[in-house]
């Protein structure tokens, strides 16, 4: 059993003063407001849920920052894509670990206690299947152990290589699956997972390009109960090219031929008309953002400001991995609604509404539902995800309240975390985890190898 106390905690009900916390077997056993300290306690000033990142390539992490370059020809998602696929093709099933136990490490030091692994690099470097089909997924799910971070694994089926099912080139061969090869995968990767606490699994077709519509129906069934994630209307050329296969739209294909409702995720949905924007509001999905790599890769804007109008849910991912925070995430979402509509605090809400209460609770809620968490927030029966921050940093000095994560957001950035708790264990202290060094050297170690 282990006792904090906070100062002051965010609870489902708002923020609440001197706050004891009771954690037993990796979950909140009780909560209770206006308690004093007591001995044995541990002390804290601000307390606040952990967040889930919704959509994560984890090998990507690998290759920050090396797509840089500028080409002789216009550089897009689509050239950025083929050094993403140079890089996959080199990387081994030792790689994808040390790959993944850093970024998950880094994830946890900067406010996320659970990740949705969108997960397509399956097979050997040469494109054949591991004798494990699961030998990928489970080195994620090591990663995921050693961390300390929950794990929502979402097998991708990849089977063509853009719209009407068109072959897949070879820089794909390490997604690529029949659906009776993703149907085993599937199987295998249950078991992978079985050991890990809290752990669930999902479905992600990776997209309308790499799914025929023949195949989707035969594939959402493998998830079962779990949620179903899938790339949307990402880029201009995907929307052109869906149109000319199809006659509609992305967001409109899956609205009108999928079963699209709250256990659905539809990643990106950049590109949306009026009339998409206001029908995925009311499916009831998620909208799965990942504001940083959109505007890495020149994405474009989700129409944040209509969407919310309309009634819907998002939550964020940190996707590429490019750069990976909580707070990066948030920002970069308001700054953009900033940058698009020419005005300030564009996602609040309301007036005196707090831009960075308002996107951190709807992350919240979105992320959960994305990712099937029963029970989140600072609430008993919740898993114990819990992120302090330093009072004494500058940003945060003398703010109480909203004004706290405002500050967090828009100012201190993930410099302000303190400490990190995933499932009741304290894996952050001093905003440093405790496998930071040793998961650094084993990184280095692979990329260094990687991009000789």
């Amino acid at each position: 059993m282990t006792r904090l106390h906070f100062a002051s905690a965010l609870l489902p009900s708002g923020w609440t003063n001197d706050v004891q916390v009771v954690v037993t077997a990796g979950a909140i056993a009780s909560v209770t407001p206006g308690a004093a300290p007591a001995p044995g306690d541990e002390r804290h000033d601000i307390a606040l849920p952990g967040l889930a990142s919704l959509h994560s390539h984890a090998f990507q992490r690998g290759m920050a920052g090396l797509a840089e370059l500028r080409g002789n020809a216009t550089d897009t998602f689509w050239t950025w894509r083929e050094t993403m696929y140079r890089f996959a093709l080199a990387m081994t099933p030792d790689d994808v670990a040390a790959v993944a136990t850093l970024l998950y490490v880094e994830m946890l030091e900067r406010g996320f206690t659970r990740v949705g692994e969108f997960h397509y690099l399956h097979h050997d470097r040469d494109g054949s299947p591991y004798s494990d089909p699961a030998e990928m997924a489970a080195r994620i799910a090591q990663a995921c152990s050693d961390s300390g971070i929950a794990l929502t694994l979402l097998p991708s089926f990849y089977a063509h290589g853009s719209f009407g099912g068109a072959a897949p080139h070879a820089g794909q061969r390490r997604f690529v699956c029949s659906v009776d090869q993703f149907a085993a995968l599937m199987a295998a990767s249950r078991k992978a997972i079985g050991g890990l606490r809290d752990a669930n699994i999902g479905i992600a077709p990776h997209s309308l390009r790499a799914v025929a519509p023949d195949e989707l129906p035969a594939i959402v069934p493998l998830a079962e109960d779990g949620p179903v994630h899938i790339h949307a209307a990402e880029q201009t050329k995907e929307v052109e090219d869906c149109l000319a296969w199809s006659g509609l739209r992305p967001v409109q294909w899956l609205l009108e031929h999928a079963p699209v409702d709250r256990r659905w995720c539809l990643i990106h949905a950049t590109h949306m008309t009026d009339a998409e924007t206001v029908a995925l509001a009311r499916s009831g999905a998620v909208a799965g953002l990942c504001p940083v790599t959109e505007a890495s890769l020149g994405d474009g804007i989700f129409p944040a400001r209509e969407f919310l109008g309309a009634g819907g849910i998002f939550g964020v991912g940190t996707d590429s991995n490019v750069m990976v925070g909580v707070d990066d995430e948030l920002r970069q979402l308001e700054y953009g609604q900033r940058l698009r509509h020419r005005e300030r605090n564009v996602l609040s809400g309301s007036a005196g509404a707090s831009t960075g209460r308002t996107l951190f609770d709807r992350a919240l809620a979105g992320g959960a539902q994305a990712l099937a968490q029963t029970g989140i927030g600072l609430a008993p029966g919740a898993r114990a995800d819990i992120v302090t921050l330093d009072t004494t940093h500058p940003s945060l000095a003398g703010r109480r309240g909203d004004a706290v994560i405002d500050g967090w957001i828009f100012a201190a950035g993930h410099s302000a975390i303190d400490c990190v708790w995933a499932g009741g264990d304290k894996v952050v202290e001093a905003g440093r985890h405790r496998l930071r060094q040793a998961a650094r050297e084993r990184f280095n170690a692979s990329v260094r190898r990687l991009v000789a």
